[in-house]
């Protein structure tokens, strides 16, 4: 996809303005068809909960071979096979943006001491392996410990952007707001069902419907900023 290869480029001219040094390789193109995403999160439709709110997905982040992992359920960490259907949308990150320290006076980041407390890589598939560790003795919740907790998790040890403060909700709007679809039909998947369920709704119960989406909707959004934003320790994943 043309969206994929300007990113590509623009990665491989910032790698050229490195010293010899400190040139990292360059992130390998993504393969739709072989679902390799190198460097990516990626984000499908949820069945049900995606019907009723389409914004509410499956996320997964890549290893640098494109090789998906995702926090699947309780002490599980799925690799390559993504669960809940294909890849939909994706947005491919740079390497020259995350902090791989290889002493404590080696942060590229701001966050320096935090960062070593919260937990360092020396590289990219390290901080997905830390991250994978992690997770793998831990609960599945949708509400409390998710897939997105995972993703955030690996974006913390990465200090992806220089910030160690990646949570279910900016990693959630990144995917929304940046991320690309994978082609048209990904859009259809991803839509029909909030349409077709609408209008049956509509039919059947008439505006009403729509007020209890709504309201299903702002429930969802709030319950996630309150937990995320106010009482930090329900989110504690």
């Amino acid at each position: 996809m043309e969206g994929s290869h300007d990113e590509d480029e623009e990665m491989c001219s910032d790698d050229k303005l490195l010293p010899a040094s400190t040139q990292r390789p360059a992130v390998a193109q993504v393969d739709i068809e072989r679902a390799r995403f190198p460097c990516c999160v990626v984000w499908t439709p949820l069945p049900i909960v995606s019907w009723l709110a389409p914004f509410i997905g499956h996320m997964g982040i890549c290893r640098e071979d494109g090789v998906i992992l995702d926090f699947a359920g309780p002490n599980f960490v799925s690799v390559d096979d993504f669960a809940f259907g294909a890849v939909a949308r994706y947005i491919q990150l740079s390497k020259q943006q995350c902090c791989f320290p290889m002493h404590l006076s080696g942060h590229s980041c701001k966050s320096g001491y935090k960062h070593t407390e919260l937990g360092t890589s020396v590289s990219w598939d390290d901080a997905l392996d830390s991250s994978t560790q992690h997770f793998q003795h831990k609960s599945y919740n949708l509400f409390t410990c998710n897939c997105h907790s995972f993703v955030a998790n690996c974006l913390n040890r990465l200090s992806y952007g220089g910030s160690i403060g990646w949570n279910v909700i900016n990693v959630a709007t990144l995917i929304i707001f940046k991320g690309q679809w994978v082609n048209k039909m990904a859009i259809v998947r991803s839509f029909s069902p909030f349409i077709i369920v609408s209008c049956i709704g509509l039919l059947m119960a008439g505006w009403p419907f729509f007020m209890g989406l709504s309201f299903f909707s702002l429930l969802m959004i709030g319950w996630f900023l309150f937990g995320t934003y106010c009482v930090k320790s329900l989110m504690d994943c």
